[in-house]
């Protein structure tokens, strides 16, 4: 991250989360400056970004909407900026609006398991060639392992054969290496069942890609599968977030009398914005099979965790209180 003596770090991830990603220790060790902040405002952000000349800073990517749609944001420039964003797979709109603002995105993937990162979205030389559009699109993919970690991440299946690198077939993400944990807690079954055929199973759907690098699809738990057809939520949600009125999204299975499940969308629209649920669901017709259209679409603010992330298995029991529970 070219983190040095002279970088100055703002904090708008809460240390106990997976160690600050890293960067507690990290800039500590490089000598740099630690700016913290209570909680996160996009208005000192901006406002300490400017007065104190912060290089580097991190946030999941609604911490990142959330600075680009504050008012503050308005005539606001982030030259020279690194932000290192996880928690969720960016959408492309993230990336263009925060680097159309002059920053840098770094898009890092790892779970508490792995001691925060255990990837990073290195840039290759011939992505200075691709459009707007295309950068932002492989930005939002996972990619090459820490040197701590080595090489050893995989996508697979469940007899932890690898994918094809192919783009197209889904396995799950599976890890090996020195920040891997050694275990679960006084839990050695749920150590046993997490460290199958001698790999970490991240519980997280990924496909393969020629280039080597890794795009997360969704959450296995998150996984819709209606008719019979799997869907990714994040692919649904990355569509929505294509809308202008759209500012946040989240996708969840929701019971249907025929289908098993069907697709429901939980929308935060951008202020001064409007859009009706027959809009946003033609808007999503238009890019995507039908069957993976939302079926309905709910306005209004999303449930989060103190760093950001949306917590989609709170809207995902409020759609399933009074079934069954669901065995996919």
């Amino acid at each position: 991250m070219d983190v040095s003596p002279e970088s100055v770090y703002l904090w708008t991830v809460p240390m106990f989360h997976c160690n600050g990603w890293g960067f507690t220790w990290g800039v500590t060790a490089m000598g740099g400056t630690h700016i913290c902040l209570r909680r996160v405002d996009p208005e000192e952000i901006f406002r300490l970004a400017r007065e104190r000349g912060v290089t580097h800073m991190g946030g999941a990517p609604t911490v990142l909407i959330a600075m680009y749609s504050s008012p503050a944001a308005e005539g606001q420039r982030l030259d020279g900026l690194s932000i290192v964003t996880a928690g969720a797979p960016p959408a492309p709109p993230v990336i263009r609006t925060i680097e159309g603002m002059g920053a840098k995105i770094h898009h890092v993937y790892g779970l508490t398991e792995t001691y925060g990162p255990h990837t990073i979205c290195a840039p290759q030389l011939h992505w200075e060639d691709l459009s707007i559009e295309d950068l932002a699109m492989v930005k939002a993919r996972q990619g090459v392992p820490y040197i701590i970690a080595n090489t050893n991440l995989i996508v697979a299946d469940d007899e932890c054969n690898e994918v094809p690198r192919d783009g197209e077939t889904v396995g799950e993400v599976m890890m090996r290496g020195n920040n891997v944990m050694a275990g679960y807690y006084k839990d050695p079954e749920a150590t046993a069942e997490a460290f199958r055929h001698g790999w970490f199973h991240s519980g997280d759907m990924a496909v393969w890609h020629p280039d080597g690098y890794i795009e997360v699809m969704d959450r296995a738990k998150d996984v819709i599968i209606s008719g019979g057809e799997n869907i990714s939520s994040q692919q649904v949600e990355k569509i929505l977030m294509e809308h202008p009125a759209v500012l946040e999204a989240a996708v969840v299975a929701t019971p249907h009398s025929y289908w098993g499940e069907s697709v429901k969308a939980f929308v935060t629209l951008t202020p001064g914005e409007n859009a009706d649920e027959g809009e946003i669901i033609e808007f999503c017709r238009g890019r995507m099979a039908r069957f993976k259209c939302p079926k309905s679409v709910v306005f209004g603010d999303l449930p989060k965790t103190a760093t950001g992330k949306i917590q989609k298995y709170v809207l995902r029991d409020r759609e399933w209180q009074g079934y069954e529970k669901r065995v996919h």
